[in-house]
C-alpha cells in the first residue's frame, strides 16, 4: 500500500471554531480539493453519510425525513447538492434543537447549494470555501492574510524556507490538488484527464443543459488560454464558435463548480477614467496549464503565457490566505483607459494596498511606476511580489516580496 502524506489544512480550525456558535457548517469547492478528507480527520467521531453512493441519495431524495432519522446528528453529509429537498427538513431540526455543530455539510456545486441555503438554512449555517493546498499548508507553517508591509515581511523572514527559483513554476504547472502533492508519484496528465472526465460526466451535466461536451470543453481550454485578460464575452464566444449567450452561460458554469474566478476592478469617484471590466483566473493552475496544453514546467516557464501564469498563482495564494480563515478576499485591479493598470489591491483597515506581480528575480523600482495613480490619502505599504530570494525596500513604503512569503 502506498503511503501518502496528509497536509493538515488551516481550516480545520476554523470548522471546529464555528461548529461552536452554529447548528450547521457547510464547507464548499471543486471537487477533490480535500473537504470530505478534512472533515471526516476533524470529525472522526460524527456520523458520516456521503451521497455519491446511488442507494443513500435515492432514500435522501426519496424520504427526507426518513433519511435523518437514520443519519441523527451529529452528522456530515456529504455531496449535499444531490439531494437538495434535505435543505428544509435540516431547518427544521435545527430549528428544535437548541445544540450547535447538529450538521457538517459538503458539496461542489457552489451555486445550487447556496441557493438551497439562502432559502432555507439562513441564520444557522456557516459557510467556508475551500480551496486547493496553500503554501503555507504544504510547509505546515501559519496561515497570514496577505497585507503588504513591515509586519508581514517580519513574520516571514524567518518561518519560510529559501525556495528555489525553479520550483515556483513546477508548482504552477503541477497544481495544488492534494492528491497531486500527497502523492508525488500521481501523474499530472492522468490526474487532470480523470478530473475532468469526472467533472463533465457528474458536475456539468447537474448545473446546466450546456449542449455539446466536445465544444464545452473547447471552451474550457480557449479560457485557458486567456487567462488573466479581461472578460470579455464576444471574444470568447467567436473563438468557440458559439453565440454570446451560451459563452456566458458556459462560463457560469465553470464559476459556479470553482473552476474559474473573476476579480473585479477597483472604483473610486476621485479616480477617472477607470475600465469596468472583471479579469478571469483559474483556480488551478495545474489544470489550466493541463487544458493549454503545457507538457512541462521548463516550458510554461520560458513560454509567452508565464507571466500570466505567475499573476494567476499568486493571486490564488493571496485568496487562499483569507478564505483559509473564513474571510472574503478583499481584492480587486485597476486600469484605467490610458492603460495604467495596477495588478492587485487589497482593501483593508480604510486604506488600499497595492501590489504588482512580475516573474522577474532582479525587481525594480520603476515595475511600481503606476502606485501613484491611487489617491494618497488611501494608499497603503505596497509590495512587487517576484521571485527574488528575500524581501527588498523598493521606496520607503513599498518592498519587493518573495512569492513564497504568502
Amino acid at each position: 500500500m502506498i503511503s501518502r502524506k496528509y497536509f493538515p489544512r488551516i481550516a480545520e480550525k476554523l470548522v471546529l471554531e464555528l461548529s461552536e456558535h452554529f447548528k450547521a457548517v457547510m464547507v464548499t469547492g471543486a471537487r477533490q480539493v480535500g473537504k470530505s478528507t478534512m472533515l471526516q480527520r476533524c470529525g472522526a467521531d460524527r456520523k458520516y453519510v456521503t451521497l455519491d453512493d446511488p442507494m443513500i441519495r435515492a432514500l435522501a431524495n426519496e424520504d427526507p425525513e426518513l433519511f435523518l432519522r437514520r443519519y441523527e446528528p451529529p452528522v456530515t453529509i456529504d455531496e449535499i447538492q444531490y439531494a437538495p429537498c434535505l435543505f428544509p427538513y435540516i431547518k427544521i431540526r435545527c430549528d428544535a434543537s437548541e445544540e450547535r455543530g447538529l450538521y457538517w455539510l459538503t458539496g461542489s456545486q457552489h451555486f445550487s447549494m447556496m441557493m438551497g441555503v439562502s432559502e432555507s438554512l439562513a441564520g444557522r449555517v456557516a459557510v467556508i470555501n475551500l480551496k486547493t493546498l496553500s503554501y503555507s499548508e504544504t510547509l505546515g507553517r501559519e496561515n497570514k492574510r496577505f497585507v503588504p508591509g513591515d509586519a508581514l515581511c517580519r513574520a516571514r523572514r524567518n518561518a519560510s524556507a529559501l525556495q528555489d527559483v525553479r520550483d515556483v513554476f513546477k508548482s504552477i504547472w503541477r497544481g495544488s490538488y492534494p492528491q497531486l502533492l500527497q502523492d508525488e508519484g500521481t501523474s499530472k496528465e492522468v490526474f487532470y484527464s480523470s478530473y475532468v472526465q469526472t467533472y463533465m460526466e457528474r458536475d456539468v451535466r447537474q448545473l446546466a443543459d450546456i449542449g455539446s461536451e466536445i465544444d464545452f470543453l473547447k471552451f474550457m481550454k480557449i479560457c485557458a488560454a486567456r487567462i488573466g485578460s479581461m472578460l470579455n464575452f464576444s471574444a470568447l464566444a467567436a473563438d468557440a464558435g458559439v453565440s454570446i449567450y451560451q459563452a456566458r452561460k458556459w462560463f457560469s458554469v465553470l464559476m459556479a463548480s470553482d473552476l474559474v474566478f473573476t476579480v473585479e476592478p477597483y472604483f473610486e469617484n476621485r479616480l477617472k477614467r477607470v475600465v469596468k471590466s472583471p479579469k478571469f483566473y483559474f483556480s488551478d493552475t495545474g489544470l489550466c496549464s493541463y487544458l493549454a496544453s503545457w507538457n512541462s514546467p521548463e516550458a510554461l516557464e520560458d513560454g509567452a503565457m508565464s507571466g500570466e501564469y505567475f499573476e494567476n498563482y499568486v493571486i490564488n495564494e493571496i485568496i487562499k490566505s483569507y478564505s483559509n480563515c473564513g474571510m472574503r478576499p478583499p481584492i480587486s485591479y485597476y486600469r484605467d483607459k490610458d492603460k495604467k493598470e495596477i495588478d492587485l489591491i487589497v482593501e483593508a483597515d480604510g486604506k488600499l494596498y497595492p501590489i504588482e506581480i512580475k516573474k522577474t528575480m532582479t525587481p525594480k523600482k520603476d515595475m511600481i511606476g503606476n502606485f501613484g495613480v491611487l489617491p494618497e490619502d488611501l494608499r497603503g505599504d505596497g509590495a512587487l511580489v517576484c521571485r527574488c530570494q528575500e524581501d527588498v525596500p523598493l521606496t520607503r513604503s513599498v518592498s519587493a516580496v518573495p512569492v513564497w512569503y504568502i
